[in-house]
């Protein structure tokens, strides 16, 4: 039987989630041939999964770099469209961190300076001004830091309009699973080649299969979405214990963290369990998450949940994403392992993986996300 020829790209993005997407959309500007491989939903994996929070993160100096840098290219990119921020289902809502006793508020002193360092605006909040943006929080709360510029999106909607981007110079979409990859192209489920010039691999945990010498580990995360109380709450609220949480290295665990999506309904999270691979609702893990927001919302109990759901995020042994070259395989790019923030900083992914192909100079340094500090 004659076979067809294969396909030939310069670029093969492997992944149809928003880092995939936001990949394909930077590197189609560059008069680049490119193929997205996604079988499933665009935007339908660990993208609709997540919160869509475009949040600051500062744990440390990389992690506020690629952060900020994200946040920045996220505003540009909706004011695309003329200030039309319901494309991307975004709003300006800022992050509440909130500091539950004294001990806490000095970390909150702390985040706030070095916020503001890095040209972030946010302010200390006392326990006044905190009761009086937030009035359904509990009593006996210490204050808190409210980022101004955090918001959020509806991620799965913003993954199609990168995708929408991306083919309206010429990007095409292959409805496939890829099974391996070899120096000059993709093998697909179905048996086709695809060649390439270069491959970039962001398709979450599932990279774990194509690329094993580079280890990633299952986070399970719950979430959970209410019927529609408009101004239940105004900003995300998110404890300040939830960095500790976000970056335990093993054992399960919830946090406090709610946000106001623009349609009214409260989003519930957050919750995180290692190498948990099945996507059943753990009910007992379920209880706790709610049990944690009700500690600071009692009101919490009050409202009707409507949906929950889990999802997979791809983390790294040291809390970095994966973000250029494989040091040890030819023409193989990594745009993965970004556990918890991968929506925050797609775009910025996308901006130094395109920097790095087209050898242009990137606005922040790559070095620390490098795939090779693991080898």
């Amino acid at each position: 039987m004659t076979q067809n020829p294969a396909s030939k790209f310069d670029i093969v993005i492997i992944g149809g989630g928003i880092i995939g997407c936001a990949c394909a959309a930077s590197l189609a500007r560059h008069n680049l041939s490119i193929a997205v491989i996604e079988p499933n939903t665009i935007g339908g994996g660990t993208t609709a999964a997540g919160m869509g929070h475009l949040v600051v993160m500062d744990d440390n100096p990389a992690e506020l770099a690629l952060s900020r840098y994200s946040l920045e290219l996220w505003r540009r990119l909706v004011s695309q469209h003329g200030g039309d921020f319901s494309l991307h289902e975004y709003s300006q809502c800022g992050t509440i961190w909130v500091a539950a006793d004294q001990e806490e508020m000095d970390v909150a002193v702390q985040k706030n300076r070095i916020l503001n360092e890095h040209g972030v605006t946010s302010e200390l909040l006392t326990a006044s001004q905190l009761y009086a943006k937030e009035p359904q929080l509990r009593a006996g709360l210490a204050g808190g830091v409210l980022v101004h510029d955090d918001a959020l999106v509806y991620p799965p909607k913003s993954a199609q309009i990168l995708l929408d981007q991306a083919m309206s110079f010429g990007t095409q979409l292959l409805r496939e699973t890829a099974v391996s990859i070899e120096d000059d192209g993709v093998t697909l489920a179905s048996g086709t080649r695809i060649l390439a010039k270069e491959i970039i691999v962001a398709n979450g945990i599932a990279a774990s299969s194509l690329v094993p010498d580079l280890p990633l580990r299952h986070k399970k995360g719950h979430l959970l979405i209410t019927d529609r109380y408009p101004h239940f709450i105004h900003h995300q609220l998110v404890e300040l214990g939830y960095i500790k949480s976000a970056h335990a290295a093993d054992g399960d665990s919830v946090a406090f963290n709610l946000q106001p999506r623009p349609t009214g309904q409260v989003f519930i999270g957050s919750s995180r369990q290692f190498d948990v691979t099945h996507k059943e609702i753990d009910l007992q893990i379920l209880r706790r998450m709610l049990a944690r927001a009700a500690e600071y919302v009692p009101a919490i109990r009050d409202l009707k949940a409507i949906r929950s759901w889990t999802g997979f995020r791809a983390a790294t042994p040291d809390g970095m994403p994966y973000i250029g070259p494989h040091p040890d395989r030819k023409n193989l790019w990594m745009a993965t392992g970004h556990e918890g923030l991968g929506i925050t900083t797609s775009l910025a992914t996308a901006e130094l993986i395109k920097d790095s192909i087209c050898q242009q100079t990137s606005q922040i340094d790559i070095r620390p996300y490098l795939p090779a500090r693991m080898f």
